[in-house]
C-alpha cells in the first residue's frame, strides 16, 4: 500500500479510527500519541488483527511526527474528553493549546494532506487547524455530522423497525446542542419521515439527537462515545480515498454559503479524492435557516474567544 493515513491520539476514538482504517485495507495507518508505548502496543495489536481480518495494512504506533510524513489525510483526535457535566464548550481553552501544537507539526511533516479534526468543541478546532494550517478550506474538514446524522438514523430506524440502511439524513450546524437535525429531508426508502411519523414523535428524536453524546457520556459515568465517532471518521477516510464523490454533511469553512461568512459550520459536502470537491446547497425553510444561523452564531462565540 502506498496511502497513509495518520491518526493523531490513541485514546478511544482514535483507536477505533485506526483500526477501522486497517480491517477495511484502506490505507496504512500511522498511530501517534505523546504517550509512550501505548500507541505502539496498541498499534501492533491491531497489526495482528489484520491476518485475520484479511487486510495487508501495515500499522505503526509512534511518538515521533516524523513517521507521520507524508500522510494523505492526517486525522486529529487529540485533545481531553469531555467528562460528566462537561459541556463542549468547557473544552474550549484546554484544547486549543493541543490543536495548535498538533496542527503545526502535522503541516511541517505532511504539507500536503487533508486534515480531518474531530476534537471538540469540534467547529471551534477546525478553525483553529484552518487558521494555523493555512491549507485550503477544501483540505480541512470536520468530522460531525456524519456521526450527529448516524445516531438520528438509529433512532428513526428503532422507531420504524426498518433496516438503517433505508433511513438517510441531514443534521447540519454546529456539532452541539444548537445543531440542525432536518426532517423534511430525512428519508426512509425515499419517503420523507414526516410522512411516517407524528411530529411528537420527531420532535423526540430530534432532540435525542442533539444530546447523543451528552446521553452516552451520561451512561458511561467516565469517558466519551467512541465506537460511532470513529466509524464516521472511516466513512469519510473511505469517501477521499476512493475518490467517492459521495455527499455528507461534514464541517467546513463557509464564505458565504447559506448565508454564513467565514466560519465552520456543518453541512451537505461531496467529498472526493481533493477533500471538499462542491458544498451543496440545499433549500431551508425560513424556521430551518434561522436554527442554522442561531447554531452558526453558538459556533462564533467560541471562535471570538479564541481570537482565530
Amino acid at each position: 500500500m502506498n496511502r497513509k493515513v495518520t491518526v493523531i491520539g490513541s485514546g478511544h476514538v482514535g483507536a477505533t479510527a485506526a483500526r477501522g482504517i486497517a480491517d477495511k485495507e484502506l490505507a496504512d495507518v500511522v498511530l501517534l500519541d505523546i504517550l509512550e508505548g501505548v500507541p505502539q502496543g496498541k498499534a501492533l495489536d491491531m497489526l495482528e488483527a489484520c491476518p485475520i481480518e484479511g487486510s495487508d495494512s501495515h500499522v505503526l504506533g509512534t511518538n515521533d511526527y516524523a513517521d507521520t510524513a507524508g500522510s494523505d489525510i492526517v486525522v486529529i483526535t487529540a485533545g481531553l474528553a469531555r467528562k460528566p457535566g462537561m459541556s463542549r464548550d468547557d473544552l474550549l481553552m484546554k484544547n486549543h493549546a493541543i490543536i495548535k501544537s498538533v496542527t503545526e507539526q502535522v503541516v511541517l511533516h505532511s504539507p500536503d494532506c487533508i486534515i480531518m479534526p474531530v476534537t471538540n468543541p469540534l467547529d471551534a478546532m477546525c478553525q483553529v487547524v484552518y487558521r494555523v494550517s493555512k491549507f485550503p478550506r477544501e483540505r480541512v474538514i470536520g468530522m460531525a455530522g456524519v456521526l450527529d446524522s448516524a445516531r438520528m438514523r438509529t433512532f428513526i430506524a428503532s422507531e420504524l423497525n426498518v433496516s438503517v440502511e433505508n433511513t438517510h439524513v441531514f443534521v447540519l450546524g454546529g456539532h452541539g446542542d444548537t445543531m440542525v437535525p432536518l426532517p423534511r429531508y430525512s428519508t426512509v426508502a425515499g419517503v420523507p419521515i414526516t410522512e411516517l411519523l407524528d411530529s411528537k414523535t420527531i420532535d423526540r428524536i430530534v432532540k435525542r439527537t442533539a444530546s447523543g453524546g451528552a446521553e452516552i457520556v451520561k451512561l458511561l459515568g467516565t469517558g466519551s462515545a467512541y465506537y460511532a465517532p470513529g466509524s464516521a471518521i472511516v466513512e469519510m477516510v473511505d469517501a477521499i480515498l476512493k475518490d467517492k464523490k459521495k455527499i455528507l454533511p461534514c464541517a467546513v469553512f463557509l464564505q458565504g454559503e447559506y448565508g454564513i461568512h467565514d466560519l465552520f459550520v456543518g453541512v451537505p459536502v461531496k467529498l472526493g479524492s481533493q477533500g471538499i470537491e462542491e458544498i451543496v446547497k440545499i433549500t431551508l425553510s425560513a424556521e430551518e435557516q434561522a436554527a442554522l444561523l442561531k447554531s452558526a452564531a453558538a459556533v462564533k462565540e467560541l471562535v471570538d474567544v479564541l481570537k482565530v
